[in-house]
C-alpha cells in the first residue's frame, strides 16, 4: 500500500494475477460483496450472503454478536481506516458503504463499484432507510426473496413481542453505560427507539438526542424517570457493575429499588434489522422474566 493509503501498481498487478480463470473468462458466479459498515454487514449475513471482506470483525462478534459470521470473511481492520490491500485481494464485485465512511469512497471506487446508503440521521428514524437498504442490497445481489423473508421475520418477531408484553404499562428507558457515572440514552431516531415503538412500548426518553443517542449524561438524570423500566444495553464496562452495586445513589433510584432494571447482552445500537430483532427478543425475554419475579 502507498504511504497515502492508496493502492500501488504492484498490488493491482498482483491481485489481477490471482484472479481465477473462470472469473477472467466471464464465468457466472455469485456476486462478491464487501462492506465497511456494520449495519450492512449484519444485513448481508442475515440475507445468507456473507461478504468477502468487512471491518473490525473481532469487535463485531462481541458487540453485534449475531448473525454468526463465517471464518471466510476477511478482516479489513478499522472501519474508518480499512486495509485497502486486503480489500483488493478479496476481489469484491461491489462495495456497500454508508454515509459514516463516505470520505473513503474515491479510494474504494478504485477497487470496485461503490453503493452507499444513509441510514442514520439526527432527528430521523432509521427504520425506513434500513428497509430500503435491505431490499436494495438483496436486489443488487440477485436475492430479492431473501430480503422479503428477512423483513417478514422481523415483523413476525415484533408481533410476538407485542403479544408477550401486552399490559406492561410502564415506559422503558434504554441506556448504555459509559462508566459507573455516565450513560447514553437512545431516542426515537435510533433503531433502539424505533424498535420500542414497534413492540408496543413507550420510550421514556422524550427529549432531543444527538445522532440517535444523548451522551454522556450523568447517572443523576435517571432519577427523573422513576416510573420507568431501565434497560441497560450491553456491553457494560467491566468495572461499572461492582461500582454500581456499592453506590448508595444507584441503590436509591426508584427503578432499582422496585426491581425494574433489566440487563441485556450486547446489541449494536447502530445496526439494521438483525440488531432490531435481537433487541426486541432480549428485551422481551428480560421484561417477561422480571415481571414474573415481581
Amino acid at each position: 500500500m502507498k504511504a497515502d493509503g492508496g493502492i500501488g501498481r504492484r498490488a493491482l498487478l498482483a491481485a489481477a494475477a490471482v484472479l481465477p480463470f473462470g472469473a477472467a473468462a466471464g464465468a457466472k458466479a455469485a456476486m462478491r460483496a464487501a462492506t465497511l459498515d456494520w449495519a450492512v454487514l449484519e444485513t448481508l449475513l442475515a440475507l445468507g450472503h456473507p461478504p468477502v471482506a468487512a471491518t473490525e470483525l473481532v469487535q463485531f462478534r462481541e458487540v453485534a454478536v449475531e448473525p454468526p459470521m463465517p471464518d471466510s470473511v476477511a478482516d479489513l481492520g478499522l472501519r474508518g481506516l480499512p486495509n485497502l490491500e486486503t480489500l483488493l485481494f478479496a476481489r469484491p464485485d461491489i462495495i456497500f458503504n454508508s454515509n459514516f465512511y463516505v470520505a473513503l469512497e474515491p479510494r474504494l471506487a478504485a477497487i470496485a463499484p461503490v453503493e452507499s446508503f444513509t441510514l442514520y440521521r439526527p432527528g430521523h428514524s432509521p427504520y425506513d432507510p434500513v428497509i430500503a437498504m435491505t431490499r436494495r442490497v438483496a436486489e443488487r445481489l440477485g436475492i430479492g426473496d431473501a430480503a422479503d423473508a428477512l423483513v417478514g421475520r422481523t415483523d413476525a418477531g415484533f408481533a410476538q413481542a407485542r403479544r408477550r408484553l401486552e399490559g406492561l404499562g410502564r415506559p422503558v428507558l434504554p441506556i448504555n453505560l459509559g462508566d459507573a457515572r455516565h450513560f447514553r440514552v437512545f431516542g426515537f431516531d435510533s433503531m433502539i427507539g424505533e424498535t420500542l415503538q414497534r413492540i408496543g412500548l413507550q420510550n421514556a426518553w422524550a427529549e432531543a438526542t444527538s445522532y440517535s443517542a444523548a451522551a454522556p449524561l450523568g447517572l443523576e438524570t435517571l432519577a427523573r424517570h422513576g416510573e420507568a423500566w431501565i434497560a441497560v444495553i450491553g456491553p457494560v464496562p467491566p468495572d461499572a457493575t461492582p461500582v454500581l452495586r456499592r453506590s448508595a445513589f444507584w441503590q436509591a433510584l426508584p427503578a432499582v429499588k422496585a426491581g425494574r432494571v433489566v440487563w441485556l447482552d450486547p446489541i449494536d445500537p447502530f445496526g439494521a434489522l438483525p440488531s432490531a430483532r435481537r433487541f426486541a427478543r432480549l428485551l422481551t425475554e428480560a421484561l417477561v422474566e422480571a415481571r414474573g419475579r415481581g
